[in-house]
């Protein structure tokens, strides 16, 4: 598998695992933190437009919320 089959299974990964449930930016940094430069799921994501982080009075960045644009809710649906 190539690694942009693996970067694209990944994202579509971690897409999913965002819609299950309401998610933290905390949550999301513990869950898909990756010490490997090749990997960069987080930046794929966020660079992508696919997810947006909208902050939440008083919980500073970690309670901020991680939700799926219309563009990443489209790609998962499409990878269905």
């Amino acid at each position: 598998m190539s690694e942009d089959a693996v970067l694209h299974a990944l994202t579509l990964q971690m897409l999913a695992w965002l819609e299950e449930r309401p998610r933290t930016y905390g949550d999301t940094m513990e869950a898909w933190r990756t010490s490997c430069p090749r990997m960069p799921i987080w930046e794929e994501v966020v660079s992508g437009g696919l997810v947006v982080i909208v902050p939440r009075a008083g919980a500073g960045m970690n309670g901020s919320a991680v939700r799926l644009t219309e563009q990443g809710r489209m790609l998962l649906a499409a990878a269905a």
